[in-house]
């Protein structure tokens, strides 16, 4: 089956997973590299919330693409009001002539509270629920401002929109949107209320297969869809290289990706689905104490292997279509550098992986 593909620009590297900062960015680097991946052949192109705002270089990337899709994975949905949300992601759309997709996460308490200084009101799944709910009331509102529809939870009120702040209606109103998901209530979430779901990369492909997707098909069922409706993107680690000492020195770099993630007790519903719950205990130790470079050790090869596609750069393509029946319908390749500066091959890969 073929597959949708997506790239990130901005992504975070293996030196910030370790604790040892970033690499600044540019306006002319932004609009380059949106330029490169629409002429490879990406279906979408992705901006993270990793140390910058995710909404911000992409009218960049639409004012130097013509094509490609461009959204967010993912802008963190708590720290903004609706309002806010709905205001960027209602430009953004109108400014890439529909071709934006607004990609949501929630985050956990200790980040939005201590990070992004920002109450904590309750359970995120309900609460993103209204979330959304909440903005798809304003894109009504924006879109006939003469007949405004509100919105009244527990979480969040909106009543009011005069005329003056009403950004009014544009060609296409409707904006998918896409929120991340690990466990199941987020999965049914998405089947009832949204156009595609994000799978963490901490998902294996097992994870995926046997309990998110049906979760979503749940959901998707209690609102009269059904599984074909969503779009499901996964975003599989990576351990590839040219050749086999490449794939061993890739695959060790790969380890510090997945520990920092293992080591988040959100994600350790997979960790369980594996059987893994004492690797997640100490994991989320060792960060606590502030031992990253020390996280890595603890991953074997074995549970690598469920996680990663691992092989040479020939190998990717055909086994990330085998692996992904089942579990994706679009998937998100963040190649490692070496890889993403051959045009040519990241070319073929693209297009073997949509045939």
């Amino acid at each position: 089956m073929p597959l949708q593909v997506e790239t990130v620009i901005l992504g975070p590297q293996t030196d910030q997973y370790a604790g040892r900062g970033q690499d600044a960015q540019s306006l002319g680097a932004i609009a380059a590299a949106g330029e490169r991946a629409e002429r490879l052949g990406f279906d979408v192109v992705n901006t993270p919330e990793a140390g910058h705002d995710p909404f911000l270089p992409l009218p960049i990337v639409a004012e130097h693409t013509r094509r490609i899709r461009l959204g967010t994975n993912v802008a963190v949905a708590f720290p903004r009001s609706p309002l806010a949300t709905a205001q960027v992601a209602w430009d953004l759309q109108h400014l890439s002539g529909g071709r934006f997709q607004l990609g949501l996460g929630t985050q956990v308490k200790g980040h939005i509270e201590r990070r992004y200084a920002t109450p904590w009101t309750g359970a995120p799944g309900p609460r993103l629920r209204e979330y959304i709910l909440c903005m798809q009331a304003m894109f009504k509102s924006f879109q006939n401002p003469r007949e405004p529809v509100y919105f009244e939870g527990e979480h969040y009120r909106y009543t009011l929109m005069s005329p003056f702040f009403n950004p009014g209606p544009i060609e296409h109103p409707d904006i998918p949107i896409y929120i991340a998901a690990v466990n199941t209530y987020n999965a049914r979430l998405c089947g009832e209320l949204c156009a595609g779901l994000r799978a963490h990369p901490v998902a294996t492909f097992a994870y995926s297969r046997d309990v998110i997707m049906p979760a979503i098909a749940e959901g998707a069922a209690r609102a009269g869809r059904s599984l074909a409706d969503i779009d499901v993107v996964g975003s599989p680690f990576l351990a590839v290289a040219a050749d086999a000492e490449g794939v061993e020195k890739a695959k060790s770099a790969l380890k510090q990706h997945i520990a920092f993630y293992a080591s988040t007790r959100t994600y350790h519903s997979v960790l369980s689905y594996h059987g893994w719950e004492d690797l997640g205990a100490k994991l989320h130790r060792l960060s606590v104490e502030g031992k990253w470079t020390e996280l890595p050790l603890q991953i074997t090869d074995d549970m690598l292997q469920e996680w990663a596609i691992v092989g040479t750069y020939d190998e990717l393509a055909p086994r990330l279509r085998e692996r992904a029946a089942g579990s994706y319908t679009s998937v998100l390749l963040d190649l490692p550098k070496a890889l993403s500066r051959d045009d040519d091959r990241v070319a073929q890969i693209v297009a073997e992986l949509k045939r």
